[in-house]
């Protein structure tokens, strides 16, 4: 957290009035209208405004981040702060354990309820529901009129121990390594600490490339498309949004590296640091589970 130690007294810190609440709904009003502007053909237009949405969200973090850490600083927070902090990432990770067990759940329901029911299990079901002579299989590659334009089926499905498994031996070792910087943030040893967050860092940037390429070869070798199906949209809904995850995980690590390397944290006060690695080894334990039950099984 800071240089400070934290404080005994009864007070919570109370922050003054703040504009950044305003500026983050101006930020993400602007945003969203840019994007409305170009889903309706309104280019130029959409994207003055979507990049001004940009501009005013970059200038929202650095502000907001800044107000914070110089708080920090200056030993504002005591431990009943340093509690709500920790219950905050607690729940806040709570939540994003939701939103992908609710993706785990549909894709669950497909393969084991939906589609064996319509590909003629049970004694209602029927095998023609989706188109005649369907038979169920996972994953669901031939679709119907696959040789015209309008449906196209993928011609494999992304196997599990290529692009992926290489992916998952980047994570896990992107794990250790943050780990490894813990270790010299608890040891007070900073050079360690900076040197497995920009270990850390690199390998958060090689999964996006390496996944980034993934899609690539998904797209133009595989036709694994938006269009193939069920198993397309499931595909990429759930390995786009931990790519996402990845991305916001990869940017708050290079934030703490920064503050890192100006000696903002010590061996009893870091939490900014701790909140990161709980984040970042949550997006582990995800990606596992996306490696078994998406590629794998």
């Amino acid at each position: 957290m800071s240089h400070a130690t934290h404080s005994d007294q009864d007070a919570y810190f109370i922050p003054d009035p703040s504009p950044w609440p305003i500026v983050a709904v101006a930020s993400v009003f602007l945003t969203f209208l840019g994007l409305i502007f170009l889903i309706n053909d309104m280019g130029l237009a959409g994207s003055l405004i979507m990049v001004t949405g940009f501009a005013i969200l970059a200038y929202l973090f650095q502000g907001w981040f800044g107000t914070v850490i110089d708080e920090s600083l200056t030993g504002k927070y005591n431990g009943k702060v340093d509690r709500s902090f920790r219950q905050g990432m607690f729940w806040f990770i709570t939540s994003e354990a939701a939103f992908f067990i609710t993706f785990f759940g549909c894709l669950y329901y497909l393969r084991n309820i939906t589609l064996p029911w319509l590909g003629g299990e049970g004694q209602l079901a029927s095998s023609n529901i989706l188109w005649e002579g369907f038979q169920y299989s996972w994953p669901l590659l031939n679709l119907p009129d696959a040789d015209t334009t309008k449906y196209v089926g993928a011609k494999e499905a992304m196997g599990p121990w290529g692009l992926p498994f290489l992916n998952t031996i980047i994570l896990l070792t992107s794990g250790v390594t943050l780990t490894w910087a813990h270790w010299g943030l608890k040891k007070n040893n900073n050079k360690q600490l900076v040197r497995g967050l920009i270990m850390t860092i690199a390998l958060g940037v090689l999964f996006f490339c390496v996944q980034s390429y993934e899609y690539w070869h998904a797209y133009q070798d595989l036709g694994l498309t938006l269009n193939a199906g069920v198993y397309g949209s499931t595909f990429y809904m759930l390995t786009g949004f931990h790519g996402l995850h990845v991305t916001i995980g990869t940017i708050m690590l290079i934030v703490i590296a920064v503050r890192s390397a100006r000696h903002h944290f010590t061996e009893h006060n870091h939490f900014a640091f701790e909140a990161v690695a709980w984040y970042w080894h949550f997006v582990d334990v995800v990606w596992i589970a996306l490696f078994i039950f998406v590629y794998w099984l």
